[in-house]
């Protein structure tokens, strides 16, 4: 198998910007993200409560039916 190796990214005179002197390099500022990561959870909510709901009615059903076994 070949080994694998990173490609190194090169700036593109859009990306850099120049200061008053030819000789200093002002690098890029990283770009923000204009939006907040803001995920919206309700579906796993709704599913982890069926599930807890589900567990619970099982466990209950067994305790129940551990008595009559006896």
């Amino acid at each position: 198998m070949s080994k694998k190796t990173k490609k190194q990214t090169r700036a593109t005179s859009a990306d850099v910007k120049f200061s008053a002197s030819p000789k200093e390099i002002v690098p890029p500022q990283p770009k923000t993200a204009e939006k907040g990561f803001n995920p919206d959870y309700t579906p796993v909510i709704k599913d982890l409560k069926r599930i807890g709901t589900l567990a619970g009615t099982f466990f209950i059903i067994m305790i129940i039916l551990s008595f009559f076994i006896k």
